[in-house]
């Protein structure tokens, strides 16, 4: 039997951190406040959010980690110890550095450091040079599979172990949004519009169309892609066995700023295909399914970085999503009762069929998806439902005046 690996979800919020632990991820990472490379997300958890987060996590025995992995000044040092301090008093498994600032903090309150990718661990010597002061090592993400195999192998072979005495464990992404500079700082977003990526405020500036101009003639070059900085989204599902063969420990999923749907449906894949993996039912017909799932949320098309040898990327041809769905807001939860198993919802707009594919999120009940099979309105059975009328559903899990209700429908992409 193949022995599995750490499953690493996202979580922007609430919404997409319960999304992650209902479909069986073995670890979160998650950003507070500023000082993460997320800081410019619409919503990000507080430092007193930190106790919730690890009390659901603890709950359900899943690991939690907190990036902290942004450049840091001087001005910022107090804000990182106090961040630290609260980390470790909430439980917080680890913190995901790239500052030696934040390393040492957090190496001095005895807390676990993860290296993040942004510190470009190559080789083994620089592995064995952040084992002094860390556990786990995200791995750049130029390497190719062959690469990784090596370093885990020598890690093996030369007993290299972190503070903890176990053996460095490594960490690699396995899906999600690719940026331009790779694992590098970038600074094109610094430069255009004076908001630095590396504090987490990057514009995306590479997701845009481009047009080469030759400055000495002016003469426009004709391209086939405008967009010609947007690399496709990293996707390993089709070769996780090699992935997991590689002897990494860590599979990390990016996405914090992405919806908690998002969340739930890619993790669940990845939960499957983990354990389809170790044992032994691993499949090509699996992972069409798979693919078919993950290509429901938002994707920029799917490419394999450069884990099997490859020199250059995939770039993206639009702008957005290729999701091959989208949801459409409906309305809002009214209330739960318990003893009929029934939720209660006001719709506020356009209409809801017997039929329709529905997605329910709110901070504790996740990302829901589910078939509307009944429905009634006004205790009276109907086969629709329309704005602000009251509905009622039957569901299995309770909701909260705090749920939002959406539609899923099918999303016309040219690709």
């Amino acid at each position: 039997m193949i022995q599995s690996i750490e499953l690493m979800a996202p979580a922007g919020n609430f919404e997409s951190l319960q999304a992650a632990l209902d479909n069986g991820t073995d670890s979160v990472y998650f950003g507070v406040e500023q000082l993460n490379m997320r800081a410019r997300a619409t919503v990000n958890f507080t430092v007193d959010d930190l106790p919730e987060i690890a009390r659901r996590c603890k709950a359900v025995n899943v690991r939690t980690y907190l990036t902290l992995n942004t450049i840091i000044y001087d001005h910022d040092l107090s804000i990182v110890k106090t961040l630290l301090k609260e980390a470790k008093a909430a439980n917080i498994t680890a913190v995901i550095a790239m500052d030696q600032a934040v390393i040492a903090a957090a190496r001095a309150m005895e807390m676990e450091v993860h290296i993040s990718t942004q510190l470009n661990v190559t080789n083994i010597e620089t592995v064995k040079f952040y084992a002094m002061f860390a556990d786990t090592m995200v791995l750049s993400r130029e390497l190719s599979l062959r690469q990784v195999k090596y370093i885990t192998d020598q890690i093996e072979k030369e007993n290299i172990t972190g503070p903890s005495g176990r053996l460095v464990e490594i960490e690699i992404f396995g899906h999600g949004a690719l940026c331009m500079a790779v694992s590098g700082k970038c600074y094109m977003s610094l430069h255009a519009y004076n908001s630095s990526a590396n504090r987490g405020a990057c514009k995306q500036n590479c997701r845009k169309k481009y047009t080469v101009i030759d400055q000495e003639t002016g003469f426009e070059m004709e391209l086939d892609n405008e967009y010609i900085m947007s690399p496709k989204d990293l996707c390993t599902i089709d070769f996780l066995d090699e992935i997991i063969q590689s002897g990494i420990k860590v599979l990390k999923i990016e996405g914090r700023g992405r919806a908690p749907e998002y969340v739930a449906h890619v993790i669940k894949a990845y939960r499957d295909a983990i354990d389809s993996v170790a044992d032994g039912t691993y499949s090509k017909d699996k992972v069409v399914g798979w693919m078919r799932e993950l290509e429901k949320v938002y994707n920029r098309g799917f490419w394999s970085g450069y884990y099997l040898g490859q020199k250059l990327g995939e770039w993206s041809k639009g702008s957005g999503s290729h999701a091959t769905q989208k949801k459409v807001y409906i309305g809002k939860g009214v209330h739960y009762y318990p003893k009929a198993k029934i939720g209660e919802f006001k719709i506020e707009a356009y209409d809801l069929n017997v039929g329709d594919t529905i997605l329910i999120t709110g901070p504790s009940t996740g990302a829901k998806e589910m078939q509307v099979d009944e429905m009634m309105v006004n205790t009276v059975r109907v086969g629709s439902g329309t704005k602000n009328d009251l509905v009622t559903i039957p569901l299995e899990f309770r909701i909260r005046p705090s749920d939002k209700l959406y539609k899923i429908v099918e999303n016309k992409v040219e690709v």
